[in-house]
């Protein structure tokens, strides 16, 4: 078990490089400073439990689709959809089974079983995480647009490719609103 679990104790490592790892695609809306993969992740769990919840899924089930759905990124690092035209996509059912490898059979099958859901888009609940995901795009693209970047192209893909009910909703929604409306409301100022 001590053996199983060093792997894991690798992967935990490896997983905190996302925390470092830079979304390459907001580099050619001028972003100079773009939001790391982690932190993408984060957000994109959060809205995939919203998502999940008012569409009828399992809101904890998307969540944890969405924790994992970029950590392949560790190894490929952020290959945006201009590099993906030129440098054929890595599997990323391919590289978790990799990066799994030595741990404990109950987790890497766990995990194994997380991305093939995720990549295979047919639950309700991977539907709902994809659909977090580029919502969650969809949201930050507004939020460097009001930092005064080109984010336009992000927030018009992104808000084209939602499919749920919920998460069209959602987009209208944060389309009508700003980035710091929440504040104004918060202050008691709208």
């Amino acid at each position: 078990m001590a053996d199983d679990l060093s792997a894991v104790a690798r992967f935990l490592y490896e997983a905190g490089t996302l925390k470092q790892t830079k979304r390459t695609g907001w580099w050619m809306a001028g972003v100079r400073d773009p939001e790391s993969v982690a932190e993408h992740s984060w957000r994109t769990a959060l809205i995939a439990s919203v998502i999940a919840k008012l569409e009828g899924a399992d809101p904890a089930k998307a969540a944890f689709l969405a924790v994992w759905h970029d950590s392949q990124e560790t190894r490929t690092g952020d290959v945006n959809h201009l590099g993906k035209k030129y440098a054929p996509s890595a599997d990323p059912e391919a590289i978790t089974a990799d990066q799994v490898a030595g741990m404990p059979e109950i987790l890497a099958s766990a995990i194994r079983d997380v991305a093939a859901e995720y990549e295979a888009k047919e639950s309700p609940e991977a539907v709902c995480a994809r659909d977090a995901d580029k919502l969650e795009c969809m949201i930050q693209g507004i939020e460097y647009r009001a930092q005064g970047y080109d984010a336009q192209r992000w927030i018009d893909n992104s808000r084209g490719r939602l499919t749920t009910k919920t998460a069209n909703e959602l987009a209208d929604a944060v389309l009508e609103g700003a980035p710091l409306d929440w504040l104004r409301t918060a202050m008691g100022e709208k």
